[in-house]
């Protein structure tokens, strides 16, 4: 029987219909760099992040601009994100702006809340202004920002933290103290610091370095100055050929260890220390999985902090209107001993360590105790400042 070319032409079109319907069912598991504030496409990247099929994500983390994958901060929030919903079976979603901007950090904001989210999780100080306005035009919505405080866009403006928002920071001298004392203690004498941006975050790590260096020279009884560190901002948080060469003239010139605090840094670092057959530390999360050169990593547990958070959010204790500053009595830094590459070094010498500061057997100055690196308090450690 001859089919007549309309109702041939309809048939096709319905069988077309349902092969596409199927294909656009199934979610992603990575990032091409079409997931922006700007596409309505933005992907969840765990299957069934859905959840009911609504369409609709309660949970949302906005990016700083690059991915969740990084290896780094945005990656440490986002596995927080993820633990608790998949413990919770809460839809989740994240966003990637289109820019480093205020402007585009908001509209991703506001893309998030159309899609349905109730918590949005914002890592990094970036977020400080747009957090500020979103604050007050979602008053229904919660806002979690790490290493950030919400506060106007002028220049000089007070915090100004609503009802709605939680303020995290965390302790990053303590973090830098561990990694400064346990690299001493592993028999490491030439240092360096690399840091990114001398942003608060990034000084606090890098005097926390000094004094931890210092503080097991001492227990070791070296001599004064017996621990040299090299230390910079390279005024960006890039992943450059600059970047590199700087740390590899390094390692040339003797530093055995590189501590690379400022994100994407710490890939020119491991490149040049693979060349060099040197050591690195990375900052932040766990970076052991990026190089064989990560001795250790200089941990804030971001993914602890944000699961947290949005638990008090769904138990109804949601701590808006204050800041906190996560340090090692509330498991707010760390180093990660079950990756770390130590021969020395042992969990027996860490939790001895970690102990002593949780007990406030060791006092650590922050990012005021100096006006740069230089005037740190060290007896054994002589910092070279490298501009």
């Amino acid at each position: 029987m001859k089919l007549s070319k309309k109702l041939l032409s309809v048939l096709l079109t319905a069988v077309l219909v349902v092969s596409l319907a199927g294909c656009g069912s199934k979610t992603n598991t990575g990032d091409n760099g079409n997931n922006t504030a700007t596409n309505e496409n933005t992907k969840d990247t765990v299957a069934n992040n859905g959840g009911d099929g609504s369409g609709k994500y309660e949970i949302a983390l906005i990016t700083d601009i690059g991915t969740i994958d990084d290896k780094s901060f945005n990656q440490g929030a986002w596995e927080g994100v993820e633990a608790y919903a998949k413990a919770n079976n809460k839809t989740y979603k994240y966003y990637r702006p289109t820019e480093k901007s205020d402007d585009a950090y908001l509209q991703s904001i506001d893309l998030a809340i159309k899609a349905g989210a109730k918590i949005i999780v914002c890592p990094g100080f970036l977020f400080e202004v747009p957090v500020h306005t979103a604050q007050t035009k979602y008053p229904d919505v919660s806002f979690v920002i790490l290493d950030g405080v919400p506060h106007a866009a002028e220049e000089g403006s007070a915090p100004d933290i609503a009802k709605n928002s939680y303020s995290i920071f965390y302790s990053e001298e303590e973090a830098g103290f561990l990694a400064g004392y346990a690299i001493v203690k592993e028999g490491f004498t030439k240092l360096g610091f690399m840091g990114g941006i001398a942003v608060p975050a990034v000084v606090r790590y890098g005097y926390g370095f000094i004094q931890g260096a210092d503080y097991a020279a001492k227990e070791l009884a070296l001599a004064d100055d017996a621990v040299q560190v090299q230390y910079t901002y390279v005024g960006n948080f890039d992943a450059t050929p600059d970047n590199q060469a700087k740390a590899a003239a390094w390692y040339n010139e003797g530093t055995e260890v590189i501590f690379a605090c400022g994100g994407a840094v710490g890939n020119s670092v491991m490149k040049a220390a693979e060349t060099a057959g040197k050591k690195v530390i990375g900052v932040d999360v766990d970076q052991s999985s990026e190089s064989d050169t990560v001795i250790t990593s200089s941990m804030k547990n971001l993914s602890k902090s944000v699961s947290d958070a949005l638990t008090s959010f769904y138990d109804n204790k949601f701590p808006g209107g204050t800041s906190v500053s996560l340090n090692a009595s509330t498991e707010g830094v760390e180093l990660p001993m079950d990756s770390s590459k130590f021969t020395k070094f042992t969990k027996t010498d860490y939790d001895a360590i970690y102990a002593k500061i949780v007990n406030k057997e060791i006092t650590i100055g922050n990012d005021s105790v100096a006006k740069d690196a230089s005037g740190v308090p060290a007896d054994k450690v002589k910092v070279n400042v490298v501009q």
